[in-house]
C-alpha cells in the first residue's frame, strides 16, 4: 500500500515527533512536581538518558510511547503496514537498549520503573499515578 503522504510531507510530519518533553512525560513529571517529588530530566551520564531522576530515591522513570517501545497487547501499538521490516527493526531495536539500558541501571543500584502511555490515557491515569505514588510511599 503506498503512502498517502508524499515523501517531503512525510518526512516533515515524522520530523514533529518528539523524543523529549511529550505530553505523557510532562502529565508524569507535574503529578511528581506536585506531590513535592523533585527531579532532574534526561541525566546524560545514565544508561538509556532517562526521563525522570529522582536522585533522592536512586529511581529512574522512563515514560514509554507504546509504539516506540513495542508495548506488547497495547491497541495503541499496532505495526504499520507498508516498511513493516524496517519498522520491525526499529522497533525492535528500541525494545532491546530499553532492556540493556535498565540491566545496566539495575547493577548500578537505580531502581528503574516504566510507565507506558496507555497508562496515561483518561480512562487508566488516575490509577497509573497512584501506582506511581505507592512505588514512593513510605521514602517521602
Amino acid at each position: 500500500m503506498a503512502d498517502v503522504h508524499s515523501k517531503k510531507i512525510r518526512s516533515y510530519n515524522m520530523s514533529r515527533i518528539k523524543g523529549k518533553n511529550t505530553k505523557p512525560e510532562l502529565l508524569v513529571r507535574k503529578f511528581l512536581h506536585s506531590h513535592g517529588f523533585r527531579y532532574r530530566l534526561h541525566v546524560k551520564d545514565l544508561p538509556g538518558k532517562p526521563d525522570i531522576v529522582l536522585p533522592k530515591y536512586k529511581t529512574v522513570i522512563f515514560v514509554h510511547g507504546c509504539f516506540w517501545h513495542g508495548h506488547e497487547g497495547c491497541k495503541y501499538y499496532v505495526v504499520p503496514k507498508t516498511r513493516t521490516e524496517w519498522w520491525l527493526n526499529k522497533i525492535n531495536g528500541n525494545i532491546s537498549k530499553d532492556l540493556d539500558n535498565k540491566s545496566l541501571l539495575i547493577k548500578s543500584g537505580w531502581k528503574v520503573i516504566e510507565v507506558w502511555e496507555c497508562g496515561l490515557k483518561a480512562t487508566r491515569i488516575d490509577l497509573t499515578l497512584s501506582d506511581l505514588f505507592s512505588v514512593f510511599q513510605g521514602s517521602v
